[in-house]
């Protein structure tokens, strides 16, 4: 892991409370590797942008503004296309959320997993070990049926968690992906983002391995920025192939 850079990149939508104590997790990680962050404030209207421009920590951090609110999908859009332009074919790429009930003290594993051999490392509610805090039961039995058809419907070697937003990518992988897909690449809405990416990537044959997630729900700020009923909506037009280009 030594002398490879690590590219965080953080989807944040009104995250000014939440976003500085993540990064202050994020700056305390072990310096066996170059971290580097990506916020992408999209269209925030708390001052989300200032917050993380402001936090000083000697933690190098891009911070890159959409003008209006455009959803999940186009945020992890921006910063994987940032993130894939700036960084090398060895780096790594994380993906997480920016409302701190992802803990960056996982990422180490995550890239060891890399090492091991992984293209993708999720971190994932449905492997032993995993644990969630403060999760809304209606939310955890939301996310267990969504992630049943999910599995029924495409069936990927290694997956059983298809929409975490905590991943480590192969940059290499990445960067192949948009070379073949170009803006097709993500061309869905909000939440579905994540299964989409990994629907995307399986015609490159990734090795996909899952880690344990331990999901801080009861650190989150604020209210869910899901909207449930949209997010059911476009899983269920994914799983028919009616949304995106397969």
């Amino acid at each position: 892991m030594t002398g490879r850079a690590v590219w965080i990149v953080l989807p944040a939508y009104n995250e000014a409370a939440a976003l500085p104590l993540l990064l202050d997790s994020i700056a305390k990680l072990p310096p066996d590797a170059a971290w580097k962050v990506i916020v992408v404030d999209d269209g925030s209207s708390d001052g989300t942008a200032s917050a993380a421009r402001s936090f000083d920590r000697g933690l190098p951090l891009d911070v890159l503004v959409h003008s209006h609110n455009l959803g999940l999908a186009a945020a992890m859009r921006t910063g994987l296309e940032a993130a894939c332009q700036r960084a090398a074919s060895s780096d790594a790429i994380v993906t997480m959320d920016a409302d701190h009930t992802h803990r960056p003290e996982q990422i180490p594993a995550m890239l060891a997993a890399l090492d091991a051999g992984a293209d993708v490392v999720i971190a994932s509610r449905y492997v032993q070990g995993a644990s969630q805090a403060g999760v809304p039961p209606h939310r955890a039995l939301l996310s267990a049926g969504i992630g049943w058809l999910l599995r029924a419907r495409f069936g990927l070697p290694g997956v059983r968690d298809y929409s975490c937003g905590f991943r480590a990518y192969r940059t290499r992988l990445l960067q192949e992906a948009l070379a073949a897909h170009g803006t097709r690449l993500i061309e869905s809405q909000g939440f579905v983002v994540m299964t989409e990416l990994l629907v995307k990537l399986a015609p490159l044959r990734p090795r996909i391995v899952e880690i344990p997630l331990d999901l801080r729900y009861d650190r989150k700020v604020g209210p869910s920025k899901m909207p449930t009923g949209r997010t059911i909506a476009g899983y269920l037009r994914l799983i028919v192939g009616r949304s995106v280009r397969l």
